[in-house]
């Protein structure tokens, strides 16, 4: 999962003391949302100038993620502010903020529906600030990070919300299909309501234009799968790329790194100045020229100053020199060079034999460099179309591509050399036909972990190779390609450039390597390919004259295990509890049969099996292929099995359970262990500093502890739940470790009494003194049997408590996110309001009070016992078909397994 390449963002400074001017909010909307705030960027100079907020310029409002600060609102703003310092403020942009006061919103939803309704009351405000201004805006830009990118798209989901208030929205490393951590109901309902919105709503989003960036395979919080914006939303006005492919960027980055990677701040503001209309000094109102600003900056760069409509035709005019070059190769360096030249290439000559034309020039400049002439008599070309914007921008080179087919009117291809005082660059050109440069390389199978592998040797001696990788479509495959390049001389050569091209979706990764060299790529995707599309991932080579390129690719089962756990690590929790409630049932079940409690350990081992849960759920999935049973699923009012859904969005294979299943087992077997240890250490260091009590029989139920009981369930229902469900889970603890105590002392007066019984046995042998040695060894004979039975019984008690605290561990845990979210706001309101585990709080608080004091004798000869021990293995297979992307139903399945045993202690 870690295997990426090093950090490659530049930090963004502020030349000035940033500053934040907090913008007074309407009374009404300052007491309905005490913890959110809205502020105004500013530095030096112009912080100082808005402090009256008279404000000029074109608003853009910043929303900050999970756990986000307002302030990463600063390398947006500085950037900006030095760009508009650039052009004497003739355009200028006000960067505005909101402090969402750090919620944990990925991972608590209760607080994402306010969130979004404060931004509508914040973007009112905004605009209202520039109401008496000359060119007052009636719309404003959004930038979000992570879920404020979600929570930007749900403002159109509002009721009351205008859609033209926001006509672009840039969406920074945002989950946009599905939250990482489904942890309450609140968040999935949300993200169905939003996606579905989109969807269903596209035409009337046709003005917006939405821009999501990814931040590729450094960001392993939120994989860049889940940044893609729904493929059904609108297809015009939407655009979905990876950090790695956007120009000039050329970068992965983190999930935080994502907001200050000066590369990436740079395309964004750029792409701002582009999007500005001179006559509303606004952002443009025309769809197509945002979407044309965005491709420009964030796709495809042409290494020119973005023009909306460029010229079609140029004069190619000035005292240059033109040489006619014949040759289907042609390489030229210069260094130096006072005089300028024109190199034609005429094409008359080359269409027959040859379907590409394909040049390249090292000098990176945003200046027109290569033309298409349709003088046919002329030596010389006075008019030309300008093919520069046809050429692409990459770390070392701009390069053009033309097919000759597409150019039928072009007698030349003309190159403009322009004088070069003091600088040194190359250029070169050359004719081929696109099969000689294409080579298909099949892609190793999955189960050959690494062992075999494809090889290809490129030969010529060209610019440009295309490797296509065939069956490279399933986001499970990964692979190690290795590039050995060879030269036939030692002189310095031009670096090669090979990227990595997914043909559908922009989330293509350049690597830079010198010449010669042995150069290491990983391969591996963020979105699988859809079944309507049938092209090929394509490996291409600009490569360097003369030199000779193996190309050599494995499978890397490394790779594939991160690609398993960065598609599926938040089912991890379910698969973990999946096995401890395997291991609890099949406690319950040697209880029943042999009326021992078996080790914790020992149990996972026996009963922890895939095929048991994983069998059902595969036969089930199948099933739900078939309409019939599709329909009698649906008639039962069933959820779809989650697996079927993860199928539909090519994010599973059969394998990937089984895998996760076994990870699931390892983390409960050492999670068991290191439970166990942890009791071990506190109930010595308990020994000792306490004098630790008797064994003794406890009641189920007493008046003082229904009281707490009620007590608990009240303090559940008037401020957290999970504040209720941490209360008794360390009372719990304390039981257990109290027991654990009691029952190590226990065992310690136990070895020691038989020690000492039988060192008085061998003593009155040795003396013949029979019948001392019968008087002596009654009391011992008498009191055995009764201190070993309660002995045994404390430990079978103690065994089955420890796996019921190592259950109710994942429970607290998967609801910890909404405590913390609750002692964070605590000052605004006491109450947790809406509470995602009130209502399981209450019963789990109930539950537990009784279980605690409960122990094995009462269960063993319970009617129920036999159903409580069978019944967490349907539990578990429900859990892993319903829980993987809805966490929040784990705790159900858990309590109900905890239910039965409370009844059978009273049954």
């Amino acid at each position: 999962m870690f295997l990426y390449e090093e950090n490659r963002c530049s930090m963004t400074y502020m030349y000035e003391y940033p500053e934040y001017l907090k913008i007074k909010l309407p009374k009404k909307t300052a007491r309905r949302y005490p913890a959110y705030e809205l502020y105004l960027y500013g530095e030096g100079n112009y912080a100082e100038e808005n402090k009256n907020l008279l404000l000029t310029g074109i608003p853009v409002l910043f929303l900050p993620g999970n756990a986000g600060s307002y302030k990463q609102v600063r390398s947006l703003g500085s950037i900006a502010l030095r760009k508009a310092e650039d052009i004497d403020f003739k355009y200028h942009f006000n960067f505005f903020s909101v402090n969402f006061n750090e919620e944990l919103v990925a991972l608590y939803g209760g607080s994402l529906q306010r969130q979004t309704k404060f931004v509508h009351e914040c973007i009112k405000v905004i605009l209202k600030l520039y109401r008496d201004q000359e060119f007052a805006p009636s719309s404003v830009a959004i930038v979000g990070h992570s879920m404020g990118g979600l929570v930007a798209r749900a403002l159109l989901t509002l009721k009351n919300f205008k859609p033209e208030l926001i006509n672009l929205l840039i969406t920074q490393a945002t989950p946009h299909i599905a939250p990482v951590m489904p942890l309450d109901k609140y968040l999935t309902d949300f993200y169905t309501a939003v996606n579905n919105h989109w969807i269903l709503k596209a035409q009337d989003l046709r003005n917006l234009t939405t821009l999501s960036v990814a931040g590729g395979f450094r960001d392993y919080q939120v994989r860049s799968g889940l940044a893609f914006l729904p493929r059904l939303s609108q297809h015009d006005s939407a655009l979905s790329v990876v950090s790695s492919a956007v120009p000039r960027a050329w970068a992965s980055t983190d999930h935080l790194s994502i907001v200050w990677c000066k590369e990436l701040i740079l395309a964004t503001i750029r792409a701002f100045f582009d999007l500005i209309d001179g006559n509303t000094r606004q952002i443009t109102e025309d769809p197509k020229k945002r979407m044309s600003v965005l491709f420009h900056h964030f796709v495809r760069h042409p290494a020119k100053m973005f023009e909306e409509n460029p010229e079609t035709f140029t004069n190619l005019t000035g005292a240059f020199m033109w040489i006619t070059v014949k040759g289907s190769k042609w390489t030229y360096s210069v260094y130096n060079d006072s005089d300028g030249k024109y190199f034609a290439f005429p094409l008359a000559s080359h269409r027959k034999s040859y379907s590409h034309v394909y040049c390249e020039n090292s000098m990176l400049d945003t200046s027109s460099w290569i033309y298409g002439c349709m003088n046919t008599n002329s030596s010389m070309c006075l008019e030309a179309a300008d093919l520069s914007w046809r050429a692409e921008l990459l770390p070392t080179t701009k390069v053009v591509m033309l097919k000759l087919l597409d150019y039928p009117s072009l007698s030349h291809i003309v190159i403009q050399v322009p004088p070069a005082a003091g600088n040194k660059y190359t250029l070169g050109c050359e004719f081929f036909k696109e099969d000689s440069r294409t080579v298909q390389l099949p892609v190793t199978h999955l189960f050959s972990f690494g062992l075999s592998s494809s090889k290809i040797l490129l030969n010529s001696t060209g610019l440009l190779y295309n490797v296509q990788l065939q069956h490279f479509n399933q986001i499970y495959q990964a692979f190690k390609i290795y590039i050995d390049s060879h030269c036939q001389s030692l002189k310095e050569r031009k670096p090669s450039v090979y990227r990595l091209h997914i043909p559908w979706s922009y989330e293509d990764s350049i690597t830079v390597a010198k010449v010669p060299s042995l150069a290491e790529i990983s391969a591996k995707l963020h979105t699988a390919q859809p079944h309507n599309d049938s092209s090929l991932p394509e490996l291409i080579i600009y490569s360097s004259p003369d030199c000779q390129y193996e190309v050599i690719l494995k499978t890397s089962l490394l790779q594939v295990l991160g690609q398993i756990v960065r598609f599926h690590a938040g089912a991890f929790p379910v698969y973990i509890v999946s096995n401890i409630l395997l291991t609890y049932g099949g406690q319950l079940s040697t209880l029943r049969s042999t009326g021992q409690c078996s080790d914790f350990s020992l149990e996972l081992v026996r009963t922890a099996k895939p095929y048991k849960v994983e069998l059902l759920i595969s036969i089930v999935v199948f099933l739900q292929g078939f309409n019939w049973f599709r329909e009698i699923w649906e008639s039962l009012s069933l959820p779809e099995v989650d697996a079927a859904v993860l199928s539909s969005q090519d994010a599973w294979f059969p394998l990937v359970s089984l895998i996760l299943f076994l990870f699931g087992t390892g983390i409960a077997y050492w999670s068991g262990v290191f439970f166990s240890t942890s009791l071990r250490l506190f109930s010595s260091l308990w020994l000792t500093l306490i004098r630790p009590t008797e064994l003794q029989k406890d009641k189920l139920i007493t008046p003082r502890r229904l009281c707490g009981m009620i007590s608990l369930a009240l303090v559940s229902w008037t401020t957290c739940g999970a504040f209720a469900v941490l209360i008794i889970y360390l009372q719990y603890l304390f039981k257990v470790v109290k027991l654990h105590v009691t029952v190590k002392a226990e065992q310690n007066m136990h070895n020691r009494d038989s020690g000492h019984s039988k060192e008085s046995s061998q003593n009155s042998s040795k003396h013949t003194v029979k019948a001392q040695s019968s008087v002596d060894s009654i009391p011992e004979a008498t009191q055995s049997p009764s201190n070993s039975k309660t002995l045994a019984e404390a430990v079978n008690s103690l065994k089955m408590h420890i796996t019921i605290l190592n259950l109710f561990t994942w429970i607290v845990l998967l609801n910890l996110p909404s405590l913390i979210y609750w002692l964070k706001n605590l000052r605004y309101n006491v109450r947790l309001d809406p509470d995602p585990c009130r209502s399981t709080a209450i019963i789990l608080v109930c539950i537990l009070e009784i279980l605690m004091n409960s122990s094995t004798s009462e269960v063993k000869s319970s009617k129920l016992l036999k159903i409580a021990a069978k019944v967490p293995l349907p539990l578990s297979v429900a859990m892993l078909a319903f829980g993987r992307m809805h966490l929040y139903r784990v705790p159900h399945f858990v309590t109900f397994s905890l239910l039965l045993h409370v009844l059978c202690c009273f049954v």
